[in-house]
């Protein structure tokens, strides 16, 4: 019992090491979680910064290919030339509307876009007006369009100028912003290794625990198994001393019951021969014209005899008598009892199963006595279920324990506790027209057959006799 104690309070250190190990890694996860989320939400803002200045050099880029379109125009006088700029005039407005939704919450870049949107508007203004004067002009480059050129270099220069800004601003946030990458996956590559120092430690805690409890538990569980087996062989033992208590009890009270009947034959047929002389005497001495007398005479002889067969029968049935043995099987005791109750059988429409074990030795018994006590059963389990729907009368023969059992159950009315306690006692009966001696003699048969028979019933759910005989030697 130590030793479980022992193996107990470990098992409890061990549940703790593992419940605190389980904690630490919750929280690991809980922090690669919160890391992870951290990690997207900076990504995000990277993104939109990489995107924002990608957007800025675009638009930036769109607005030279427009200036060098317009240039070869100029040049060439060929209209190609100038899709660039009329795709680009349709798309820069998008380009700015991209660039203030972008820019929501960022004063400085919003200032920026504020400045920015008068110079691109003025750009296409000035190219705009270059372009007329070119068309006018019939293709010719004039002095007043070389004018125009210092101005239109002035808006692009402007343009770049707060673009530049824009991105070096924009390039500031998005280094910013790297470094809290950084910093996130630098928090989350530390949280991975945790979890991987811890998931290792609660590897090697449950190793050693194991390899150190292991020992201890096996030599606890040894320590149960003999307690159970010690356990066991009592309870065994308890329980076949309880039944040679029962047996020698119910010996005992056989033996007290045969001696009150011989007190009772002899005390009783002392004064019953006293009253049958006298009732002599006086049938001699009263005259014979008296003829009513000999109808009470008759009344006297009558119930004196059956007074004296009550007492032969409950003799009978108490006495140990000398046996004529001979050898008969388990199987065959059976039939041939069951023969002789063919007709009850058939009255009360019992189903008969028969569970008879193939390898039975034979018994040594006396035939007349032994089916007189089998047949005793038999009779009761019939009555017992007259008038019983789905009536069964099962017989079974097992050997068990080097004994013979013979098993005799119905699904009759059964008994309660306290007519099962009563059952072997003479005169105790529930039938109306018994004399309960029927079980008192099949007890005394079986015992004079130095056998054993015991019942188990239950109320409405009926009755199981075994009776328990030696095989023949």
């Amino acid at each position: 019992m130590k030793n479980v104690k022992l193996s107990i309070n470990n098992l409890g250190k061990i549940r703790l090491g593992y419940a605190v190990g389980f904690l630490l890694l919750v929280f690991a996860y809980l922090g690669t979680l919160y890391a992870n989320r951290r990690f997207t939400d900076q990504a995000k803002l990277v993104q939109h910064s990489n995107q924002m200045i990608v957007n800025l050099e675009t638009m930036l880029s769109k607005l030279s290919e427009t200036e060098s379109g317009l240039k070869g125009y100029f040049i060439t006088g060929i209209p190609g030339y100038l899709r660039p700029y009329e795709a680009v005039k349709k798309t820069t407005d998008s380009f700015y509307r991209l660039l203030v939704n972008e820019t929501d919450g960022n004063d400085f870049q919003r200032q920026k876009l504020a400045e920015l949107k008068p110079q691109i508007d003025r750009r296409f203004f000035l190219f705009d007006n270059n372009l007329n004067i070119y068309e006018r002009n019939n293709k010719v480059i004039t002095d007043s369009l070389m004018m125009m050129q210092p101005q239109s270099k002035a808006a692009m220069d402007k343009i770049k100028a707060i673009v530049g800004e824009m991105k070096a601003k924009a390039t500031l946030v998005l280094i910013e912003r790297d470094k809290k990458v950084q910093a996130t996956t630098n928090g989350l590559n530390l949280i991975n290794i945790v979890s991987v120092i811890i998931a290792i430690g609660l590897v090697v805690f449950g190793f050693v625990t194991h390899a150190k409890e292991n020992k201890a538990k096996q030599s606890a569980e040894q320590h149960m198994r003999d307690y159970q087996e010690e356990l066991k062989l009592g309870i065994e033992k308890l329980a076949k001393a309880n039944t040679e208590l029962i047996k020698m009890r119910g010996l005992e009270k056989f033996a007290i019951t045969g001696r009150i009947a011989r007190t009772i034959a002899h005390e009783v047929r002392n004064p019953l021969t006293n009253i049958n002389l006298a009732a002599e005497q006086l049938k001699t001495e009263i005259p014979a014209n008296y003829e009513s007398t000999d109808f009470l005479f008759e009344m006297i002889r009558r119930n004196s005899n059956r007074i004296n067969q009550l007492i032969s029968d409950l003799l009978n049935s108490t006495k140990f008598s000398e046996l004529n043995f001979t050898k008969i099987s388990a199987n065959e005791l059976l039939d041939e009892t069951l023969k002789e109750a063919t007709d009850r059988v058939s009255l009360t429409e019992v189903k008969v199963i028969k569970k008879y074990s193939d390898n039975m030795c034979d018994l040594s018994v006396d035939m007349d006595r032994i089916k007189i006590a089998v047949l005793n059963i038999i009779i009761n389990g019939l009555e017992a279920m007259e008038k019983r729907p789905d009536s069964k009368l099962i017989l079974e023969t097992k050997g068990e324990e080097g004994k013979c059992k013979i098993i005799i159950s119905d699904n009759g009315t059964g008994m309660d506790d306290e007519a099962l306690s009563r059952l072997f006692e003479p005169y105790f009966t529930s039938k109306p027209k018994g004399n309960g001696l029927g079980l008192t003699n099949t007890q005394n048969i079986i015992l004079n057959h130095k056998g054993d028979i015991s019942v188990k019933s239950k109320k409405g759910e009926g009755t199981t006799f075994t009776i328990t005989l030696n095989f023949a030697s």
